[in-house]
């Protein structure tokens, strides 16, 4: 019936909305607070900028954790080396001769770096003789052949059934022996 829906709003209409209902009051200014802000010393904000920093370094962590958690083995913080502190700088060799400052240096790296018996080097940082000869030789080999060739003579001179100095380094129960080799082969060359 056409008639009968005159009074009701259709199924589309809308109801009729006021002018008065869409304006809002405008503030122009903040109303007046009784005090006013506290002034914070030089601590305060240290304090405030360490807790906000120390927040954004746990979400930092967080996030990192979420990012890399589809990586198998991943650590969930990145480990940083440490640099190492320099070496404390040696003592001016007392030899004068090539050969035996090669020695005398190779005596401090083991003395320093620690000496290692049955390899080349462990993963503490020791060295056994030759391998200390030739990080202290530098690159050149025939100096770290004759001073290994000075430091099998010294050895034998004492220890006439040492075949090799690696077979007589693994006989040896502390570096004092290996460390007196090195000690006399140096002398030795000095005195040439």
């Amino acid at each position: 019936m056409p008639g009968s829906d005159q009074g009701r709003p259709g199924p589309h209409a809308h109801p009729k909305i006021d002018e008065e209902t869409l304006i809002m009051p405008t503030i122009t200014h903040a109303p007046a607070s009784p005090h006013a802000p506290p002034v914070l010393d030089l601590d305060a904000r240290l304090a405030l900028v360490d807790a906000t920093m120390s927040v954004r370094l746990a979400e930092a962590a967080v996030a990192f954790e979420v990012n890399t958690a589809h990586l198998p083995g991943a650590d969930p913080i990145p480990h940083i080396a440490e640099t190492p502190l320099p070496a404390p700088a040696a003592a001016p060799s007392p030899y004068r001769t090539p050969l035996a400052d090669l020695l005398y240096r190779a005596r401090l790296r083991i003395e320093t770096d620690g000496w290692c018996r049955d390899a080349v080097f462990d993963q503490s940082g020791a060295v056994c003789p030759i391998r200390a000869i030739r990080l202290e030789a530098r690159g050149d080999r025939d100096l770290a052949h004759d001073a290994c060739v000075a430091l099998l003579d010294a050895i034998q001179d004492q220890f006439a059934d040492a075949e090799t100095i690696p077979s007589w380094n693994a006989q040896q129960a502390s570096a004092g022996p290996v460390l007196a080799a090195f000690d006399r082969a140096a002398r030795s060359q000095e005195a040439r």
